[in-house]
């Protein structure tokens, strides 16, 4: 798939690189606004790639309207097959960079919160005891949560606590925080310095992506301290911006951990502590067949530090 020299109309033989990471990242955040963010590229760019791939093999391969993008069969199965193919170039021009460094090994992070910046210290010590190894942070997201930790993608994550899947290895707590609630700017709960996880029985939270039950209800409880129900509304929410949009359209309020007041401040949304709920345990996680000598020693950083409180 890399480029080749060729006419036009030739398939995807003028497919360049940047237009394959294009298209596998819309595929994973199926947004353009998001897509162009982190790529650091225009949403212009964005769509004249797509539109030169689905040209090339003559068919769509995402159907968009003004609500979703999504993936055609086609795109589908084009993402399936490109895939291991653009991780292991990737991967090979890593390695050969870090050899050329004399870097032996390279920890992956996944970060399912915002907050990276906060747990520097262990960032920082981990590359002060073990200069031998690279560190690299990336951003994890919370649809299909573990499926990167899975695949390979990553080698730790960072989510939110209790995981109890057969295959995974749950390490130190890293970090604890509060809880707040999300509400729109004109809410009537907004002018509150406050508020209950009563608040969530009369109002309810949006469904998150499908997940254990365990794990959603210890983001946000099924129930609230007096027993009644909290409700999942749909449609399901599936990124922290789709989440961000609906709450700010005031149709429903949702919770978060509090580090979002300060990585995600927005005019539209007021966050408001949840008194009544301790908020959230974040640990160390990683696949038990595959540990290896940087994960455990990340884990030794976590541990001689301490978990962070914030």
């Amino acid at each position: 798939m890399v480029r080749r020299h060729g006419t036009e109309g030739d398939g995807m033989g003028r497919v360049e690189l940047r237009d394959i990471e294009i298209f596998l990242t819309l595929a994973e955040e199926l947004h353009f606004g998001r897509t162009a963010q982190r790529l650091h590229v225009s949403q212009a760019r964005v769509s004249q790639a797509l539109k030169k791939q689905e040209r090339g093999v003559g068919a769509r391969l995402f159907e968009r309207n003004s609500r979703n993008v999504r993936l055609t069969p086609l795109g589908e199965q084009l993402r399936a097959d490109l895939l291991p193919v653009y991780r292991g170039l990737q991967e090979s021009v890593e390695r050969a960079r870090l050899a050329a460094r004399g870097t032996t090994e390279v920890l992956r992070v996944g970060m399912l919160p915002s907050n990276a910046h906060d747990l520097r210290p262990y960032w920082e010590a981990f590359r002060a005891r073990h200069p031998q190894w690279a560190l690299r942070i990336r951003h994890n997201p919370f649809v299909d949560a573990f499926g990167p930790l899975r695949r390979g993608e990553i080698d730790v994550l960072v989510a939110w606590l209790p995981v109890e899947e057969p295959d995974l290895t749950v390490g130190p707590v890293i970090y604890t925080e509060h809880a707040v609630a999300l509400v729109a700017h004109d809410h009537e709960l907004a002018v509150r310095p406050s508020v209950s996880l009563e608040a969530f029985g009369d109002f309810g939270i949006w469904q998150g992506p499908a997940g254990p039950d365990y794990w959603a209800d210890a983001f946000t409880p099924f129930q609230t301290p007096s027993g009644r129900p909290i409700e999942r509304h749909s449609p399901v929410i599936k990124s922290l911006d789709d989440m961000f949009t609906q709450v700010g359209a005031g149709d429903v309020i949702h919770s978060l951990g509090a580090h979002v007041t300060r990585y995600h401040a927005r005019p539209d949304i007021v966050y408001l502590p949840i008194h009544d709920w301790p908020g959230l345990r974040w640990g160390m996680v990683w696949r038990s067949d595959t540990e290896f000598a940087p994960v455990r020693a990340l884990a030794q950083v976590v541990g001689d530090l301490g978990t962070a409180r914030h």
